[in-house]
């Protein structure tokens, strides 16, 4: 029967989300005499104040998220605006019903307020011309100053927080609809934000493991180099602002873990995410790469959009299908081919994150893509000692070897990656649970082997 009780979290996020509230709520209702002032002004009736820029912001007391965010980013009038504006359709669309009014001659929206129709949002989406309408009515000059915002402010130009939607060549660009970041949104709606759904929209899935770091068994070579990229991941800060490397050094890291198939480069992938606390994303080619021209570049554009500035790890499996050796062009669709790649080229010069391709072929990876890389991992089959570690990781004390088995023999004699390795144990344990026991004997482990060869052509 439930308590009535409510562990820390619970009521550490049950304030937050209050005191988010209350801060949203005193934002709203400044955001609504500013409604008011400007229909007053506009309509020249009798209004207490002659700009709506005299109605001060509130002053926020209550520490939330949302106040915590206006302070730390100096939030002035007009970006405030902007916030509460593109907040407005999401926490409150009521409020802009007043521009869903129609022009008694015309029979239409008044085009001065902008504003646009979603898909199935019934309500009223505001653009870049109703934030000029609302600040500055038909006073040309202050709409040139207030429009500066949308180039100039860091939330728009830099962290890309709010933005206006692109528009079709040769319609105004101020007709975009004005956008919050779900990020952003979920965080003052929510209290933190949600990982994206894989789908359509978000073609990738996000990487978990239950291992940790000191299951890794590499050569200390490798693991030289993986060091590298952690520390990258943890002082990039410094390294690119305090340093002043910033001027010299293109935004990101990008890296080609190549080798056999089984070899550790996915889980390696995934616990540089655990080590460093970093979220990790496998693009899922399936979902993105599209025979139909252009689709590939939008369905890529959605991982790249929403990765930015998040400090994900993207992860490139079979990294070839993508970043393949460019075609001489001999026809339509490999021109297309290449217009792709190009495209590619670009977003990994652009992406800001950890970038982490993986390939079975090494030579399948257009040069231009390897001129781009800060390093290159090869993650080779184990060695001798390194298989030995592997099975007795894998074996452990979940079951008992038989005598007859000797791992260091199995080791030595049978070249496999540790990903065959694991198919194997898996197999061996299957056996000795259908047994009803806790024990293997030598067959399970060749049995095992011999059909892990079968499934790559290979011999006993």
């Amino acid at each position: 029967m439930w308590s009535g009780r409510m562990n820390l979290g619970e009521q550490q996020m049950k304030e937050t989300l209050t005191y988010n509230a209350q801060d949203i709520e005193e934002e709203l209702a400044w955001f609504v005499q500013i409604l008011k002032t400007r229909s007053r002004l506009n309509a020249r009736e009798e209004c207490e104040y002659r700009d709506v820029f005299e109605l001060q912001p509130p002053e926020h007391r209550g520490g939330s998220l949302f106040s915590t965010f206006i302070q730390e980013r100096g939030l002035g009038f007009t970006e405030r605006f902007m916030l509460i504006l593109a907040m407005v359709p999401h926490i409150r669309p009521e409020v802009l019903d007043v521009f869903l009014a129609r022009n008694r001659k015309t029979q239409r929206i008044f085009t001065e307020f902008g504003g646009r129709k979603g898909a199935h949002h019934s309500g009223f989406l505001p653009t870049g011309e109703t934030a000029l309408f609302i600040l500055a009515g038909r006073d040309l000059a202050r709409r040139f100053d207030v429009q500066r915002v949308f180039n100039s402010s860091p939330i728009f130009s830099k962290m890309n927080l709010l933005w206006l939607d692109e528009v079709a060549k040769g319609e105004p660009a101020l007709s975009g609809t004005l956008n919050i970041s779900k990020e952003l949104l979920d965080r003052f709606t929510l209290g933190e934000v949600q990982k994206p759904t894989f789908g359509t929209a978000f073609p990738a899935r996000r990487l978990t493991t239950e291992m940790n770091w000191s299951d890794l068994v590499l050569p200390a070579h490798l693991m030289d180099q993986l060091r590298e990229i952690e520390t990258w991941i943890l002082h990039r800060k410094t390294l690119m602002e305090e340093w002043g490397m910033k001027k010299y050094l293109k935004p990101g890291y990008k890296t080609l873990f190549h080798g056999p198939p089984g070899t550790g480069k996915t889980l390696t992938a995934s616990l540089l995410g655990k080590k460093t606390g970093r979220d990790v994303y496998r693009i899922d080619l399936s979902q993105t790469v599209s025979k139909y021209i252009g689709e590939t570049e939008k369905n890529l554009a959605r991982v790249f959009d929403r990765a930015e500035n998040k400090e994900w790890i993207l992860f490139f499996d079979e990294a070839d299908a993508l970043f393949g050796n460019r075609t001489s062009t001999k026809d339509a669709h490999d021109r297309y081919a290449n217009q792709q790649v190009s495209y590619l080229l670009q977003r990994i010069e652009e992406h800001d994150g950890l970038m982490i391709l993986a390939s079975n072929l090494l030579p399948n990876i257009d040069h231009a893509f390897l001129r781009r890389l800060q390093s290159m991992i090869h993650f080779p089959v184990p060695d001798a000692a390194e298989r030995l570690k592997l099975w007795r990781e894998g074996f452990r004390d979940r079951v008992t070897l038989k005598e007859e088995i000797d791992l260091k023999k199995i080791a030595r004699e049978y070249e496999i990656a540790g990903g065959t390795i694991i198919n194997v144990i898996q197999h061996c344990m299957l056996n000795a649970l259908e047994r009803e026991n806790r024990e293997v004997v030598l067959d399970d482990i060749m049995n095992g082997i011999k059909r892990e060869f079968q499934k790559n052509r290979r011999t006993i």
